[in-house]
């Protein structure tokens, strides 16, 4: 099962919700309207709550070794860890150490509805469980825009991800996305990030301060890159630097970088080079490309690169896709393309195109 959407056998339904229009996988329930956080609770089907309970072995000398015994095998508590257990199905989750602090579902709405008051502020699109419901997954949308010239709008979207297997952190990040080609922007600058990550030990009121933390994040990251891809907007770039601009963010290593500059375009691999084509071509002949903001200016060559992550390049499935924009490697090109943009806006040279 690609999706690996949890199917929860009690209710005969997925783990899923989205609003208005079917995910990638076509499953789970679609509301019309923007529910409320308990009711988007209830409708991804995260009305569950998890548990920690005390792990056991066996005595296994008292029945010497043999498993049909009659005879009452003892048991024996593991010290220091515990199981997580799902208590509406009774599914193991995963085995956590003694400061383990689960973070219930429910928590995890909360923290969102702090980020901005509550209230109509947070607008929920998606939530979902994964696995047996170790993972579960949020999106929702800020209120307002980062307006690009007169017509080219940049939702503002909120992404959680938290577990209940003790192998990942609680993490929460601002991601824009634009509208008209449903392009995924993920930036960062240099002076702060656009996600926090929280341990499962940190306590309530500690997670309640990284809510207004990543709400600072978010309302600087917004103004700066309102100002920065409206200034990007006007600085123009050649075709031949776009090209150069989108092999530079899409090289795979150092080596392909030195091979760039020294002019060995032989030693390129056919693998690199028909991805550098592609995005390209994206770049010189997509619609959304061809608008007043995009055509012929870095924003629109920090557009191409994205945009081919988001609408062009092939994926296994949805999943690896999403994993790709949200933490993977689509997120880390998109950076990398952020950074020399940033460079050649600040140079008008496409010679600055590097990342030293």
């Amino acid at each position: 099962m690609a999706h690996n959407l949890n199917f929860n056998n009690n209710t005969n339904e997925y783990s899923f919700f989205s609003r208005k229009e079917k995910a990638w996988h076509g499953l789970g329930k679609i509301v019309e309207d923007y529910p409320t956080s308990s009711q988007a609770i209830q409708y991804a089907g995260l009305d569950y709550t998890v548990e920690k309970r005390p792990l056991f072995t066996y005595d296994s000398e008292n029945h010497n070794g043999d498993p049909d015994t009659d005879l009452i095998i003892p048991e024996i508590e593991v010290p220091n860890y515990f199981a997580t257990i799902r208590t509406d199905t009774e599914q193991v989750l995963g085995v956590v150490g003694k400061d383990y602090k689960i973070v219930q579902n429910r928590d995890a709405f909360s923290f969102f509805d702090a980020i901005v008051g509550g209230g109509d502020g947070i607008l929920y699109e998606t939530a979902g469980a994964l696995g047996k419901g170790e993972r579960i997954f949020i999106t929702a949308k800020l209120p307002g825009y980062i307006k690009v010239g007169k017509d080219d709008f940049i939702e503002q979207y909120l992404f959680l991800t938290t577990s209940h297997d003790g192998l990942g952190s609680i993490m929460a990040a601002f991601t824009p996305v634009r509208i008209v080609c449903n392009n995924t922007l993920n930036a960062a600058l240099s002076n702060h990030r656009n996600a926090i990550k929280i341990r499962h030990t940190a306590s309530a009121n500690d997670r309640l301060k990284q809510a207004h933390t990543l709400m600072g994040i978010t309302n600087n990251l917004s103004n700066d890159l309102n100002d920065i891809f409206n200034h990007w907007s006007k600085v123009r770039i050649t075709d031949k630097e776009v090209k150069k601009l989108i092999e530079m963010a899409l090289a795979p290593n150092k080596e392909t970088v030195q091979n760039l500059l020294n002019g060995k375009n032989e030693e390129l691999s056919t693998v690199y080079t028909n991805m550098v084509d592609k995005a390209f071509e994206y770049a010189m002949t997509c619609p959304s490309q061809q608008m007043e903001t995009t055509a012929g200016t870095v924003f629109g060559a920090y557009n191409a690169i994205t945009g081919y992550f988001q609408n062009v390049r092939n994926y296994k499935d949805g999943e690896a896709k999403f994993k790709s924009i949200i933490e993977g490697n689509a997120k880390l090109k998109g950076q990398t393309a952020f950074d020399l943009c940033r460079n050649f806006s600040k140079h008008l040279n496409a010679n600055f195109l590097t990342l030293n």
